[in-house]
């Protein structure tokens, strides 16, 4: 039994037209107009409905470990689908004394497989850059994993790298096509800043962006760019968050240099005065790089538009608020022991679509760009993200007539606070397909736990293309 979806409005990164959509088994298998119904189809009228292909989201912690306090895992992973994004890509660190292939299947066995609602696949993280874990690195391309991250910030922590890791990773990746991305915060100017506003009694949330002003993310970010050009290699910035380091991306790319980057929906959309609200409420928007203004988000908006960056992601880190984020509050403590990350899973298409494309700021080919069709691209994910026949049945039915409003009570991340909470919501993903299988109607999760699979990489993904 096929699926036909009739009279909807497809939408691909390239343009917008009138057609139906059939799949039969797990893929799309026609795109055309009055495709003919064959005897026990399930038939949907789409008609004033837009037919999108399932969101790529390649930045969500379900494994994250902050000052010992661990994220939601993948058992909330509905969220995603009822959210509109049928494929995951998750950071996984390298566990200390265990290799990055070793660390990547134990966990992928243990914590996703038979488990996840919607596919997965997974970025390696190096903690431990000795010689033969660098040396490891083109043979994770062989195994379905070409992309790897290493974190800039977070000095003293184990998940720190240290310029020289960075350099050899970008030696090294290359060869094999595997894409270096990098969290890039200078930790050490964060480290002086922070021991300074503690000293000074400054510890409420809201310091946490003093202490990462946008002079830190850019200077990482052009350190980064140069130790690329060195290894004359890509590289990839994740989550850019203000105007200083975007302007770093589009010179380098200006020169002819290989440097991509991604935003994610909360900084478009949420400002540093978030962190200044009452009662240690501020808590809920920690996270790194920090929130920034009016005069940032502008611009992200700007570079998202004109594809100086390529990718929106969540950065979901699904930490309580209750529990986990007043690890900071107290005698003794400070917006440095704030778990840093926060819930973005299932409203990210939601935020672009409703303050994005109902705006005017983004077109919905735009949309689908940045949120399916690149961010499979740049991690080899080769029949995801995409509406073309033989591609994936990922298949996401959008009602833009639907109104209504953002909060935890309607969320499934499974934390006790949304930061989007009260947004207005215009549209929704109202009926969704993982690879032909429906997963969520009228809006609400109808899958089943352990539904997604694992979907391996190609290696040279976009970031090698140009």
């Amino acid at each position: 039994m096929g699926v036909l979806i009739k009279n909807g409005t497809v939408v691909t990164a390239e343009s917008e037209f009138q057609s139906d959509v059939y799949m039969e088994g797990e893929t799309i298998a026609a795109i055309g107009k009055n495709l003919p119904q064959k005897d026990g189809d399930e038939v949907i009228d789409a008609a004033g409905k837009y037919i999108l292909p399932g969101g790529v989201d390649q930045h969500v912690h379900f494994s994250f470990t902050y000052n010992g306090s661990k994220v939601r895992g993948f058992e909330t992973s509905d969220a995603a689908a009822v959210g509109g994004t049928t494929t995951l890509i998750e950071f996984v660190n390298q566990e200390k004394g265990k290799g990055l292939i070793e660390t990547l299947e134990n966990y992928k066995a243990s914590d996703a497989d038979g488990i996840a609602m919607v596919d997965y696949a997974f970025h390696s993280v190096m903690t431990d850059p000795r010689e033969e874990v660098i040396e490891e690195i083109p043979k994770m391309a062989e195994a379905g994993y070409p992309t790897m991250k290493l974190f800039m910030a977070y000095k003293g922590m184990f998940f720190h790298a240290d310029d020289d890791a960075i350099l050899k990773a970008l030696q090294k990746g290359k060869e094999a096509g595997v894409t270096i991305m990098v969290h890039a915060e200078n930790a050490d100017m964060i480290d002086v800043l922070t021991k300074q506003l503690i000293a000074e009694g400054k510890t409420a949330p809201y310091y946490h962006a003093v202490s990462r002003p946008p002079v830190v993310e850019a200077e990482a970010t052009r350190r980064a760019i140069y130790l690329a050009e060195l290894a004359d290699a890509p590289i990839y910035i994740v989550h850019v968050t203000c105007r200083e380091a975007l302007e770093e991306i589009k010179q380098a790319y200006s020169r002819g240099q290989a440097v991509y980057g991604e935003t994610c929906a909360h900084y478009l959309v949420l400002d540093t005065e978030d962190l200044a609200k009452p009662d240690f409420e501020g808590a809920k928007y920690v996270c790194s790089p920090a929130l920034r203004t009016e005069e940032h988000r502008k611009a992200l908006w700007e570079a998202v538009d004109r594809k100086w960056l390529n990718a929106i992601s969540s950065d979901h880190c699904g930490f309580d608020y209750e529990n986990q984020k007043h690890m900071g509050f107290g005698e003794g403590k400070s917006f440095a022991d704030i778990p840093n990350g926060a819930p973005g899973l299932q409203n990210r298409i939601n935020i672009l679509w409703t303050y994005g494309v109902c705006q005017g700021k983004l077109s919905p080919s735009r949309l689908v760009d940045l949120c399916c069709t690149m961010p499979a691209k740049i991690n080899g994910l080769q029949t995801k993200g995409r509406i073309e026949t033989g591609c994936d049945g990922d298949i996401v039915i959008f009602d833009p007539d639907y109104r209504g409003t953002m909060s935890v009570k309607n969320n499934l991340e499974g934390v006790d606070y949304s930061p989007f909470e009260g947004f207005e919501q215009k549209g929704r993903p109202d009926t969704v397909f993982l690879r032909g299988q429906k997963i969520v109607e009228s809006g609400k999760y109808i899958g089943q736990k352990g539904q997604g699979k694992f979907v391996p990489g190609k290696p040279f993904g976009a970031a090698y293309k140009g």
